[in-house]
């Protein structure tokens, strides 16, 4: 996929969460890794805390890399929170490498779950 084609799935897909969510901003990549996380971890609240927050977005991070095999799910908690396992080393990357990793990845996620249908 060309560069310009996947910037332009990404700012469609950012519209798409934006309009879902009836807010006035695009989402940014934290935003839409908490969506994922959220959506992985099945339950909604009125608010979550600053560490159930990182939480989520590591829980997306995790289903996100289990595509590729670098995250195995291990199970639930007794609090119904996912816990995931490394299975293979992530290769290094540049910090902008990691974001475009993640957006294509968040692409890919949404393709596969109805983005009308998440959360």
């Amino acid at each position: 996929m060309e560069v310009w084609e996947s910037e332009f799935e990404w700012l469609q897909l950012r519209h798409k969460v934006k309009d879902l969510f009836k807010k006035d901003t695009l989402p940014d990549l934290n935003a839409m890794l908490f969506v994922i996380g959220i959506q992985e971890y099945g339950h909604i609240k009125p608010s979550f805390t600053k560490e159930e927050k990182q939480d989520l977005m590591h829980i997306a991070i995790c289903r996100l890399l289990s595509e590729d095999g670098y995250y195995e799910f291990e199970g639930l908690d007794t609090e119904g929170w996912p816990h995931w396992k490394l299975s293979k080393k992530i290769p290094a990357q540049s910090l902008k490498d990691q974001e475009n990793l993640l957006k294509e990845k968040i692409i890919q996620y949404f393709k596969n779950h109805d983005a009308n249908e998440v959360v």
